[in-house]
């Protein structure tokens, strides 16, 4: 009988070899990243034909198809893997990391569940993150792609809570109306996609003002009876465990006591602030978090990993399962075969088809343990202290935040332009503007922009293992080079 060709090689060893390349590409790449632009635009051409160009019919083989990424493509991300890409906080990548997740993709394991090995080793991991954090050994979860995901489930896990399904025969749509959720005025944006995305409306959820980017406890007291006196139903708090504009910590003990007292569902953003747990000088601003119902982290962010790998965590696991879990006839978990472990995993979430992406936490925590990550953690927070430092003694930069832990927001400002007229705000405003992209244009480093207040801020998120106190020294000596330009 014939043999039907396939999408293997046609020469393995020659594939082989490809293979090595690629693997020798990326490493010499991540080697020298220091040497290298931050970022570098596409140029307009590649835009362009990217833009226009439809699928070949007919392939030109694995070697031209490597040879196009090395030409149009890894020149061009958006470079936070480089040691001074401070502009958000994303994800830097571990070399280790990048080789589990080729690994992962080579095994090509379904990760609803079933009775394999990387179904355990998801499971290892969410019980590994939830101890780091406090919670217990038992405490349910899920790895998802990212905080965004992760916060939005547990949404719908806390709503699932307060109106199950079959409470009641009214529709959701009017059994949820009078559901009210709270958050600061700090909150990522995640959370307005949430509420849209649970069909609850944006007037589902009260803003709550913040001191210093912290919640105010004492006018949330005052809206929650406000509500309940209108006959509102308050359900959910959200606080943040490192806000996305400074990095402020919401008072998370007072946090917890306050939904204790309401009986609501507690819940934490802790996209990346929350792994400041690891680091035994900071577990204080974080007591709270072990009281928390349902938290989010990503570990592509304050534990370096490669995209994507957000996570989940809800304490009670019946509650989480109850949530989500649609038996499928397909799938019933039997006694014994592959379906034996039945499908877990996808019963905590949206997704059925999953990927196994704990491959790459599970290798890296066992090649490098928990402490040598808490050591990265505890130097970011360092060089924000050391740049926070420097722009206080400096004659030329300001503060605008207090820097409680990784995250400096501050602004250039001349001589000319510092009166506190309107005017002058205004300019000053798109003075900094301008010295931004003019930063990330020169390829030396890449910070982004929050306003504190009416004020255009420079942002320097620092949340990368590779950053040196050397580059915080060349960021300051930049910017001053560059802020003597923007008269020209």
């Amino acid at each position: 009988m014939v043999k039907r060709p396939t999408l293997d090689p046609d020469d393995w060893e020659s594939f082989r070899s490809l293979a090595h390349q690629m693997i020798d590409v990326m490493i010499d790449r991540m080697q020298t990243l220091d040497e290298r632009p931050v970022w570098t635009p596409p140029p307009s051409e590649l835009i362009a034909k990217w833009s226009t160009e439809s699928a070949p019919q007919h392939g030109i083989g694995e070697e031209a198809a490597f040879d196009l990424f090395c030409k149009e493509i890894l020149p061009y991300g958006n470079g936070s893997w480089h040691p001074r890409f401070l502009g958000w906080v994303q994800g830097t990548g571990v070399p280790l990391g990048m080789m589990a997740d080729m690994l992962a993709s080579g095994l090509n394991s379904h990760l609803a569940g079933f009775q394999t090995a990387p179904k355990w080793i998801e499971l290892q991991v969410i019980r590994w993150v939830a101890e780091l954090l406090g919670f217990e050994a038992e405490t349910s979860g899920l790895l998802t792609s990212g905080g965004s995901m992760a916060n939005i489930m547990a949404l719908h896990v806390a709503r699932h809570q307060s109106l199950p399904r079959d409470q009641e025969s009214d529709p959701l749509s009017v059994k949820q109306s009078r559901l009210r959720l709270y958050a600061s005025d700090q909150v990522h944006g995640w959370l307005w996609k949430g509420v849209e995305f649970l069909g609850m409306g944006r007037e589902s959820v009260r803003v709550i003002p913040s001191t210093e980017g912290r919640i105010d406890l004492s006018v949330l007291e005052r809206v929650v009876d406000q509500d309940l006196q209108d006959g509102l139903k308050p359900w959910c708090l959200v606080a943040s465990a490192g806000t996305v504009h400074t990095g402020a910590i919401d008072d998370l003990d007072a946090c917890a006591s306050f939904c204790q007292k309401h009986r609501l569902w507690f819940h934490i953003d802790g996209a990346f602030g929350a792994l400041a747990n690891l680091v035994p000088e900071y577990k204080d601003l974080l007591r709270g978090m072990k009281h928390a119902d349902s938290l989010a982290v990503d570990l592509h962010k304050w534990m370096y990993l490669p995209f994507e790998i957000g996570t989940l965590l809800v304490r009670d696991p019946k509650i989480h399962e109850a949530a989500f879990a649609m038996p499928q006839i397909y799938m019933t978990q039997t006694d014994r075969g592959l379906l034996a472990g039945g499908v877990p995993l996808a019963d905590r979430g949206i997704e059925l088809t999953r990927s196994f992406k704990a491959l790459k936490a599970w290798m890296c925590i066992q090649a490098y343990g928990v402490e040598r990550f808490a050591d990265s953690i505890l130097r970011n927070i360092h060089q924000a202290r050391l740049l926070a430092t420097s722009i206080a003694s400096s004659q030329e930069f300001e503060l605008l935040a207090p820097v409680p832990l990784n995250i400096v927001c501050f602004r250039h400002v001349p001589r000319e332009l510092s009166s506190t007229s309107n005017e002058n705000s205004l300019r000053l405003n798109a003075w900094n503007e301008e010295l931004l992209l003019r930063l990330q244009e020169s390829g030396v480093a890449v910070l982004s922009s929050t306003r504190i207040g009416e004020r255009f801020a420079l942002r320097a998120a620092f949340s990368n293992h590779r950053t040196q106190e050397s580059d915080v020294s060349l960021i300051m000596k930049t910017l001053h080079d560059l802020a003597a330009t923007l008269d020209d």
